[in-house]
């Protein structure tokens, strides 16, 4: 199988961000590239594969938080004085309110959707990075001293830049919703973690992933996985 990226289609993208939002925002504002003046900056560039031995199971992540809410459900029926049943009121109820189960899963599935790619190709020069994603659009970013760097795009405001030694990467979207990705180098310069936050208006807590990277050399031979929410984690083997 050939394991080369394949960048998503622009009409692809538009079409599927198109579906869960709505609205255009103004054209970014161009403004001089400047040098890079963190001292602590890392260089991410290389060809990483995805560890799904170290990475969440995203159906864990989303029992843990179906607990964490029927709990805060819990307390607050109790406060009120009022009795349910446990564990009723989150996962039972099908309606498109804060909290339901349709709200939850929904921000469930949108975490592992965007976390799903099993390579990626970084390039990194002074003034900008470029994550290329398999099967997923790029994170790009330019270097700016001091400062996050912003962009108003037609899906959202894009930040990204340096946080000490770690790369932030985050989209604010219409109705209440954010997507942010913490990219962090292992002391050895062989791992990479990236830690994906989905935020919703309509979900009282932050749905999170944590995918853990190797550093490999194209042409290596190994194994393909996929994190899926109804089947698990369904591997198979193949060359590069």
């Amino acid at each position: 199988m050939n394991r080369s990226l394949t960048p998503l289609s622009t009409t692809v993208t538009f079409f599927v961000v198109c579906i869960l939002l709505s609205g255009c925002a103004s054209a970014p504002v161009e403004k001089p590239r400047l040098q890079r003046e963190n001292l602590q900056a890392v260089d991410f560039s290389g060809s990483w594969e995805m560890d799904y031995s170290l990475s969440d199971s995203t159906q864990d992540k989303l029992d843990v938080m179906a607990r964490d809410l029927n709990r805060q459900a819990q307390r607050r029926a109790q406060s009120e004085g009022r009795r349910r049943p446990a564990g009723a009121e989150m996962m039972v109820r099908n309606s498109a309110g804060p909290n339901s189960g349709s709200s939850v899963l929904g921000l469930a599935r949108m975490a592992d959707l965007i976390t799903q790619s099993p390579l990626l190709e970084i390039h990194q020069d002074t003034h900008k990075i470029s994550v290329k994603r398999e099967e997923d659009f790029s994170l790009t970013c330019e270097f700016y001293p001091g400062e996050m760097h912003k962009v108003e795009t037609p899906f959202g405001t894009e930040i990204c830049g340096w946080n000490g030694h770690q790369l932030v990467f985050e989209l604010r979207l219409p109705e209440g919703l954010s997507i942010q990705h913490i990219i962090t180098m292992g002391a050895a310069g062989q791992k990479l973690l990236i830690a994906t936050t989905v935020v919703s208006s309509q979900v009282s807590f932050p749905f999170s992933l944590n995918r853990v990277y190797n550093r490999f050399e194209p042409g290596e031979s190994g194994f393909q996985c996929q994190e899926t929410l109804t089947r698990g984690r369904v591997c198979t083997t193949e060359s590069r």
